[in-house]
């Protein structure tokens, strides 16, 4: 299949849509709050976007839990990241139960979906630090040592559930106030300030845990002039030579204000190619989604731009959503983790947090 990931419009397929889903260069589908309004609707339009395509299309979904978690009602409410070790340092867990909560979420977060048949949620974030109006209670701690941890028990429950990790927003978005959907951030710290942050991804990689990652929209001057998501630096020279990945690179989405410095959405595109990303996302802007897909079909032209990194990422788990909550681990793990939502929404409320 081609690098390219787009959104659809809304509960159904359009023929646009359609259009769109047929194209060889099309690798699959991000969704959105706005293409859920029940499971009944979610199961048919799952069953559209297979139609639609020839290839075993990659549907995907921002599915953290906290903020970011697109589908609510009728699915396990995911604690958002903050929460695991923030439970614990307020006398509710220990450390060792807040690491099994954060497996649990992984388990839950990755079976629901899959039942589904959805592949992949872009989890986890591994940002540190809670000030990044981007980022905020999606980061596991502002400590790497505790992040890592914690992360580590969310991705092995995502893997024991036969769903593949993201690792998001490499080498750390974490640092910077500035939302990379509405400006260009630039992360101004030294270089052993900005490595520090970035060793939770190479622990992580080097312990075989990240099956993908996705770079930040982030511009780190010490080392480069280009946001991390565009540049050969941190994506070539940094992550595939240094810390020796060698699974999916994944762009940010190239409609957000931090990819404007790469250009229009064609040099967008091609400069994520050129630093390295395999798989591409173009999101909520469909005029430059169809921009981005015409300039890849000019280059498929010259050089196949086909592969199989999509397909890497595809779900490992066959169930259906009535034999998933008919199973005791699902009810144990959703209870445990619908009382520590509560148990945090009721902190956060009180300013104790």
């Amino acid at each position: 299949m081609g690098p390219l990931l787009v959104d659809i419009q809304g509960y159904t397929l359009t023929e646009e849509d359609k259009q769109l889903l047929q194209n060889p260069l099309v690798a699959g589908v991000i969704l959105f709050s706005r293409n859920y309004a029940d499971h009944a609707q979610l199961s048919e339009l799952i069953r559209e976007i297979r139609a639609a395509s020839s290839e075993r299309l990659l549907i995907s979904v921002d599915h953290e839990g906290g903020r970011v978690q697109r589908f609510k009602q009728g699915f396990t409410t995911i604690p958002p990241a903050q929460s695991y070790a923030a439970l614990c340092e307020q006398g509710c867990y220990d450390f060792t139960q807040a690491q099994s909560l954060a497996f649990d979420a992984g388990w839950v977060l990755a079976m629901e979906l899959m039942a589904f048949d959805i592949d992949l949620s872009y989890a986890p974030v591994l940002d540190l630090g809670h000030d990044c109006a981007a980022i905020g209670s999606r980061s596991f701690h502002s400590d790497p040592t505790i992040a890592l941890k914690i992360a580590t028990a969310m991705i092995d429950g995502m893997h024991f559930a036969g769903m593949k990790t993201t690792g998001k927003h490499f080498p750390g978005h974490g640092a910077v106030l500035a939302d990379s959907h509405k400006v260009v951030p630039i992360d101004q710290r030294d270089k052993k300030r900005i490595e520090q942050d970035m060793q939770i991804f190479a622990q992580l990689i080097a312990a075989k845990k990240l099956d993908a990652i996705m770079p930040a929209h982030v511009i780190y001057p010490a080392f480069d002039d280009k946001p991390a998501s565009g540049s050969c630096y941190w994506l070539k020279t940094v992550l595939r030579e240094q810390l020796q990945f060698d699974g999916v690179i994944f762009s940010d989405d190239l409609s957000m204000e931090g990819a404007s410095v790469l250009g229009n959405y064609a040099e967008r595109a091609q400069a994520a190619l050129a630093a390295g990303c395999d798989l591409l996302l173009a999101c909520n802007n469909r005029s430059g989604t169809w921009t981005i897909l015409e300039h890849l079909m000019q280059l498929n032209a010259k050089r196949s731009l086909l592969s199989t990194k999509a397909s890497q990422l595809v779900k490992q788990t066959n169930l259906s959503y009535s034999e998933l909550v008919k199973s005791h681990e699902w009810q144990v793990r959703h209870d445990n983790l619908i009382k520590a939502n509560q148990q945090w929404t009721t902190n956060y409320a009180s300013g104790n947090y």
